[in-house]
């Protein structure tokens, strides 16, 4: 092997890493909305959490970069620490699908269906099917259909190249002195761990091994330790991702690492026992590829069979490593280290939006109720939603404006453009609550009161306030069309309720009947009320505009006014509910 087989080696090696790390990013975008579903179904069932990390892994190809997700989810409150532990022993097995892959280029015989199973023999037709649809379709799925190809054929060529070059290294006697030192198993383990740790994928690092078998050079004695080793060296990317993290989020990390660690020690005693006991004939015999993708199968699934009835345990011990602190952590933060996974990050963005709305929502109903029965208890929460809203806008936010600089899809980038329009009215909500708030402290300060017509006329008006709240709210957490198209209606019904209210106001001041006082403080509720209505119509607005992949709000509101006879229905409906048939 001469320098130029070495160049030839590092230039197949990297191919196979970009191959891989290409694949792998446009499979997490491609499934995007299949992560985002297998999220919604994972409960603190074992088996479920198990499964869902298998499926996960066995899409994207990689357990790091499921187990980095992890890591965010429990940072970002989307999981808790048993959910995460199930999932990360499912990543374990899902990452041996790669090894099955690569051992495809091992198969060999004259037959021509067996020519064809070959990597080589379809990896060129894929490559030129992936470019074709990379450069010409106009489909963002499309787009990475063709890409995840590329990756594939990519990786193979590089795989292909490695293969080629290293051939040569069967006749190096410093190569064969090297494999026969890995004979120890807590150097192979060391080798396998550093060697991942380095490149930060375990599907790569066997990949690596693979394609050294062809030399015959490598034992199962020797393959085996490593591979137990890149178990251990695959946990330095959680390890980093929880840097800077929550303390569910550095448990999840630890998880992972204790978990692996544990697994590795456990059958490498085992290993250890049978190889300088009764030393087995396979122990001798070179490696294969299928040979690596059974071991390394056969380790992962042992290492969980071991440890899944212990999640329990090792859910203690991260909380024995990392305790609680004194002053629990209660504000919720969004991971940027799931912008790379564009649908989980949106995902995570959604969860959030969906309090913040709950929250706004509360706050506007609990003013409502301290116009007329004002509640320190209620006030409190409500300057504190104030607070929260002001949160929740700035960290959603910059997020989104973050996650729209990423490779993202069209339905995502409608969801995006939604969110960033949504949060906006959503945080003048709870200011608006913070208003009407300020009236009703106002009134007790200053020993003011509604006459009893007024009161009545508070109590209808807070009743429609609440309806058109519900409907918005309920618009916006399930994606209900038929509560967004409700919202319409009753805004412009409220608009006319609040005039009617001036107008009867000023009626009663004429007749002496309330005080000026009074009067201002009346106007400033009936402004803050006709500013909430709107808002609300905003948000509904955006989620039928999303809906149709339109967010020119104004001409949709202004078509359904016009052109909607459900609207017209659903308006005079409203209106016979709420407004009064005569004025004061």
């Amino acid at each position: 092997m001469d320098i130029f087989d070495v160049l030839t080696m590092i230039g197949g090696l990297c191919l196979f890493l970009f191959g891989m790390n290409l694949m792998g990013q446009a499979l997490e975008r491609r499934a995007g909305g299949s992560l985002q579903s297998l999220l919604g179904k994972l409960t603190t069932n074992k088996f479920v959490g198990l499964f869902t990390g298998l499926a996960v892994t066995a899409v994207i190809q990689s357990s790091s970069a499921t187990t980095v997700m992890v890591v965010g989810f429990a940072n970002s409150g989307l999981m808790t620490l048993k959910q995460a532990i199930n999932v990360i022993m499912g990543a374990n097995i899902g990452t041996t699908v790669t090894a099955w892959i690569l051992s495809l280029a091992g198969i060999s015989g004259e037959n021509l269906i067996v020519q064809l199973l070959k990597p080589m023999s379809f990896t060129p037709i894929l490559a030129l099917i992936g470019t074709v649809m990379y450069m010409f379709a106009k489909s963002d799925k499309k787009k990475d259909t063709g890409t995840i190809l590329l990756g594939f054929a990519v990786l193979m060529f590089g795989m292909d190249i490695m293969t080629g070059a290293v051939s040569g290294l069967k006749d190096v006697p410093q190569f064969q002195q090297l494999f026969i030192a890995f004979q120890n198993p807590i150097l192979g383990v060391i080798a396998g761990a550093v060697l991942t740790a380095i490149i930060q994928s375990s599907s790569a690092s066997v990949g690596i091994l693979q394609a050294l078998a062809v030399t015959g050079q490598v034992t199962y004695g020797a393959a085996i330790p490593i591979i137990m080793g890149q178990n251990i060296g695959t946990c330095i990317t959680a390890v980093l991702s929880s840097f800077g993290t929550n303390r569910n989020a550095k448990r999840a990390a630890l998880v992972h690492l204790s978990f692996n660690v544990i697994g590795t020690l456990v059958w490498l005693i085992v290993f250890s026992i049978v190889k300088y006991t009764v030393n087995p004939v396979l122990f001798g015999e070179s490696a294969s590829l299928a040979g690596i993708a059974v071991a390394h199968s056969v380790f992962n699934i042992a290492c969980t069979a071991i440890l899944l009835p212990m999640s329990s345990l090792l859910e203690k011990l991260a909380y024995k490593l990392v305790p609680e602190t004194k002053k629990a952590e209660t504000v919720v933060e969004l991971d940027e280290r799931l912008l790379t996974t564009p649908a989980v990050a949106l995902e995570q963005c959604r969860v959030l939006v969906h309090e913040m709305a709950e929250s706004s929502v509360k706050a506007m109903s609990d003013s409502l109720a301290c116009l007329l029965d004002y509640n320190e208890e209620l006030a409190e929460a409500i300057h504190e939603a104030e607070d929260k809203g002001d949160h929740y806008e700035d960290i959603i936010g910059t997020y989104l404006v973050k996650l729209s600089g990423e490779q993202i899809g069209d339905s995502e980038s409608v969801e995006t453009a939604k969110f960033l329009k949504v949060i906006g009215d959503l945080e003048r909500l709870s200011d608006h609550a913070v208003g009407i708030l300020k009236s009703a402290e106002e009134l007790k300060e200053k020993g003011l009161a509604f006459t009893d017509a007024g009161a009545a006329e508070i109590r209808n008006l807070s009743a429609a306030v609440n309806e058109i709240l519900q409907l918005s709210l309920q618009s916006l957490v399930k994606s209900d069309l038929h509560s967004a198209v409700n919202v319409e209606p009753l805004e412009q019904v409220i608009d006319r309720l609040t005039e009617t209210m001036r107008t009867n106001h000023i009626k009663r001041l004429q007749q002496g009947l309330c005080g000026i006082e009074t009067g201002f403080i009346w106007t400033d509720i009936l402004t803050n009320i006709s500013r909430t209505s709107d808002h609300c119509s905003n948000i509904a607005g955006c989620v039928l505009d999303a809906e149709e992949r339109n967010l020119n709000l104004h001409e949709s509101l202004r078509a359904m006014k016009t052109d909607s006879p459900y609207y017209k229905t659903q308006y005079s409906a409203f209106a016979a509910k709420y407004l009064p048939e005569t004025a004061e």
